[in-house]
């Protein structure tokens, strides 16, 4: 018995050096017998060079995994971004959804990631949540599970562990558990009603994990433990529902599961619960030596690690494969379903003429953030390798930025930048959205505004597509 395999460590790619800063990291957690790494940015052959060092110097089978709910892309340049699963539920085409969950599988697996730490599973119900939003693919519970499923279905049939979270539902919050512990009221009737539908139709379409939650919810577990640690809330699962896949934490390193718990209290509670495998913890080595000292003298704990053992044994023989599959060239159809978000009616207005030279004006709520934050100046450079021009006397583009972000504790702009907004709107042709489309109700230019969803790449080089067909 080898309590370590219960542990999986983060790896942060940096522009400088790569994945080479985190080699005592991967030492340590090989030598305690880690289960896998959870991988966050790089290039896609960074990323193939990390995991065939990873599995050589292991010498067994591993767990990789990633946050991929906008595709490969999202983690690992030369990979396909997808637009925000809200997005993508907007085209009513669950074909779409479908074939994210292979596109996104299938380019995962090719430069060795194994699991897929998506879809999703939480409602977009809550206005002022500050880090679902987007990435959930809607408020509707039956809509939401339709997809949830569907996702599932495309990555679990392509070759990948999909994983849907965070449960028992993080859509009801209004503080970020990367911050605090939100406490969600809803009566357990409204929860099993709504917010429990994705999760059920996650595990009926196959999925290999659920994700926990850091949330706590009184009327599921009337002592308001976090869920990640609430048994109660773990045998809705389990005892209810009959899931015998994985149940696995969020990130362990967040304000909402680490607050007033040491690094052992930590991995030792959420196994009692009925958690399998621990992600992301802030000390790894204290957690896995704590696992080992608790099985010594404790029967029980001996049990659940034996119990979750199995599980991860599962999901290796689940995963295993003759070798990763080939790269596939670009298919253009991320382009061509960001084209199509923007192709429908504006969001308000009609779409403009627009004048060259074009002069941008960039409003962005996202910085600040403990987190880099993706650039947005990916209009501007394609616009300008497009041969537009740039600059005053033209039409005014104004570009604004509010995406949910880790540890940005609001949901939309800041007070400031929202009347720098309405402000710069008052004199632009065009505004453009890239954010929830409810903040639509927040901007006050009289012109027209664009709808583009999410500040990413894809996104950005969608509209500058958009901008330069607009110019007459």
């Amino acid at each position: 018995m080898n309590p370590g395999r219960l542990l999986l460590p983060a790896l942060r790619w940096r522009e400088e050096g790569g994945f080479a800063h985190e080699q005592q990291t991967i030492d340590a957690a090989l030598a305690y017998g880690a289960g896998g790494f959870i991988l966050f940015g790089g290039t896609a052959d960074g990323v193939m060079d990390l995991t065939d060092r990873l599995h050589a110097a292991a010498g067994r089978p591993l767990l990789i995994a990633s946050d991929l709910e906008r595709g490969a892309g999202q983690q690992m340049r030369g990979l396909s971004e997808l637009p925000p699963p809200r997005a993508l539920a907007s085209l009513h085409d669950p074909a779409v959804v479908r074939g994210a969950g292979i596109l996104t599988a299938v380019e995962a697996l090719s430069v060795g990631i194994n699991w897929v730490l998506a879809p999703v599973a939480d409602l977009d119900i809550e206005p002022e949540n500050p880090i679902v939003q987007t990435r959930s693919f809607g408020e509707d519970p039956e809509t939401v599970a339709a997809a949830v499923a569907a996702w599932v279905v495309g990555c679990e049939a392509a070759g990948a562990m999909a994983c849907a979270k965070h449960f028992p539902g993080h859509g009801r919050t209004r503080t970020d558990s990367h911050m605090g512990l939100p406490v969600v009221d809803a009566s357990r009737e409204l929860l099993e009603d709504t917010d429990l539908l994705p999760f059920r139709a996650a595990i009926g379409a196959g999925v290999s994990a659920v994700m926990t939650a850091h949330v706590a919810f009184p009327s599921l577990d009337p002592s308001g433990t976090p869920a990640t640690f609430s048994k109660p809330i773990l045998d809705i699962l389990r005892r209810d529902w009959g899931f015998d896949g994985l149940i696995v934490t969020d990130a362990l390193m967040m304000e909402g599961a680490s607050a007033g718990r040491s690094a052992g209290d930590i991995g030792v509670g959420a196994l009692r619960a009925g958690v399998d495998l621990l992600l992301y913890p802030n000390e790894p080595v204290a957690v896995a030596e704590a696992l080992t000292r608790a099985a010594s003298g404790d029967a029980g704990v001996a049990a659940r690690i034996e119990e979750s053992l199995r599980r991860y044994d599962t999901a290796l023989r689940v995963t295993a494969s003759e070798g990763r599959p080939e790269r596939l060239p670009p298919s253009g159809s991320a382009m061509a379903t960001s084209d199509w978000l923007l192709s429908g009616p504006m969001l308000r207005g009609s779409a403009p003429k627009l004048t060259a030279p074009i002069e941008l004006v960039i409003v962005d709520d996202d910085q600040g953030s403990p987190w880099p934050v993706s650039p947005n100046t990916w209009v501007t450079e394609a616009l300008a390798q497009k041969g537009v021009p740039l600059g005053p006397g033209g039409s005014k583009v104004v570009l604004a930025f509010a995406e949910p972000r880790a540890s940005k504790g609001r949901s939309g702009f800041s007070p400031a930048n929202a009347a720098r907004l309405a402000e710069e709107g008052k004199t632009a042709a065009l505004t453009v959205l890239f954010t929830h489309p409810r903040l639509l109700a927040s901007l006050q230019p009289p012109g027209p505004v664009l709808h583009a969803w999410h500040r990413q790449r894809l996104m950005q080089e969608a509209v500058a597509r958009w901008i330069a067909s607009h110019i007459g």
